[in-house]
């Protein structure tokens, strides 16, 4: 399970990784560098399956089942 995702900024395109939280899902993510505040896209859990390259944990282990 990788447990770090980049995620991208729709707004300004900055990039910046960060570590995923195991056991939930992130649904507000401020990008530092213009400070638009991310939430999920429709149909998605988490920033980091709509934003990241890799998606959150729960998601993950769902795949693997």
């Amino acid at each position: 399970m990788q447990l770090e995702s980049i995620i991208v900024c729709p707004e300004c395109s900055f990039a910046k990784a960060e570590t995923m939280p195991i056991d939930s899902c992130r649904v507000l993510y401020q990008c530092v560098n213009c400070g638009v505040m991310l939430r999920p896209k429709l149909g998605d859990c988490c920033v980091f399956c709509s934003y990241g390259s890799v998606s959150c944990p729960p998601k993950q282990e769902e795949e693997i089942s």
